[in-house]
């Protein structure tokens, strides 16, 4: 996968489009079971992004003292296809390119400006 925690990100469709973020969390898919075993389920793949997809979880209170109740706004998971990688040099959302190094190395390269993401 191209995006990984702690890249900026800009949603490029639904309800919060046009707005960048950092990515928290990398949901992955999970594998298959029974005749699709060792498949992985691409559909599964999300992405927790900072300050988008926020829903609203109606919380009650339990017996735990710790535990927050009331209604609780948080970020739910969006589908990773709904995101593109921002170049941190030219600014602008763009596709993921791969550069093999002379050391054998690969590292991830924007497709507008040629600029490595990996350092």
């Amino acid at each position: 996968m191209d995006i990984r925690k702690g890249d900026k990100v800009q949603v490029i469709s639904g309800d919060d489009r046009g707005s960048q973020g950092e990515v928290q969390r990398v949901v992955r898919a999970k594998w298959g079971k029974g005749r699709r075993a060792g498949q992985r389920k691409v559909a599964g793949d999300r992405v927790v992004v900072a300050g988008i997809n926020l829903v609203k979880k109606h919380q009650r209170r339990t017996g735990n003292v710790n535990t927050q109740f009331g209604i609780i706004e948080r970020e739910a998971p969006i589908h990773i296809s709904n995101v593109m990688l921002v170049c941190p040099k030219c600014g602008k959302a763009t596709r993921v390119g791969h550069q093999i190094h002379a050391d054998g190395s690969r590292s991830r390269a924007c497709k507008k400006c040629g600029e490595a993401f990996d350092a």
